[in-house]
């Protein structure tokens, strides 16, 4: 069975439903991490490097914004960019893992890059790895070139602003979703196991989840993430944005 786009982009739709269950402020942090990089850039057709970019949620609203822009999207699983590159047009996306060394040198880059992005995507990484991956971003992005990942990322762990910082997370999810949430992750996956569209695409993610290493939320807190980037030679690094514990991190390069 074929997917279409109007399929693909029916169930991208409940994936941004879903997401927003848990980032309420996910398109507020979308629209100020894409104003970042257009103030950052300093040119009007970036190259733009997309993180763990899943089903391009994040590059095809960079496309809107900066319809020169060149999006790269690095992720390893293959529904998830499969939906993307069914419904969206001009992105392109690069099956590589970042947990990898070398995962950068299969986009076969045609020049340094003006910038790299990344949306709930990065905390599965342990610091190891995590510091890994930004060290191969550093050689990566060019010099002066900006790094902005929003995601989840709290203060010192067991202290009262962490604490805060969940509480009014939860309060904003409340807010937006007052019945509760229409659909949360585990139930949108199991849908989409249903779908016989989805078949082979869904086989295909099992099966890279049964061979990868098992991962979870690693680097939820705000020091992981700066302390990494430091160690990949990253400098000026603040976070620009933030509601509760989501925030937008930003760093650049010297």
């Amino acid at each position: 069975m074929t997917l279409t786009r109007d399929h693909a982009r029916q169930w991208l739709d409940r994936w941004d439903v879903q997401q927003e269950g848990y980032h309420p402020a996910r398109e507020e942090r979308f629209a100020v991490l894409i104003d970042a990089v257009v103030e950052s850039a300093g040119r009007p057709d970036p190259l733009i490097l997309d993180l763990g970019c899943g089903p391009g949620s994040l590059g095809v609203r960079l496309k809107e914004r900066l319809p020169e822009a060149t999006v790269i999207g690095f992720d390893t699983d293959p529904l998830l960019t499969g939906l993307g590159q069914a419904a969206y047009d001009g992105l392109r996306f690069v099956d590589a893992d970042l947990r990898v060394r070398g995962w950068s040198a299969a986009a076969g880059l045609p020049r340094l890059a003006d910038a790299a992005v990344s949306t709930t995507a990065l905390h599965w990484l342990p610091e190891g790895p995590l510091t890994d991956l930004y060290r191969e971003l550093a050689t990566v992005l060019r010099p002066g070139g900006v790094f902005l990942n929003g995601d989840q990322m709290a203060s010192p762990a067991h202290t009262r602003l962490a604490v805060l910082e969940r509480a009014l997370a939860g309060r904003a999810t409340d807010r937006r979703f007052p019945g509760g949430r229409p659909e949360n992750w585990a139930d949108w996956w199991a849908a989409v196991e249903r779908d016989p569209v989805l078949t082979a695409l869904h086989a295909d993610r099992e099966k890279r989840r049964e061979m990868a290493a098992h991962h979870g939320s690693e680097s939820l807190h705000l020091e992981t993430h700066v302390t990494a980037l430091t160690k990949a030679g990253f400098a000026e690094i603040g976070t620009l944005w933030q509601e509760g514990d989501d925030r937008l991190l930003c760093a650049f390069l010297p």
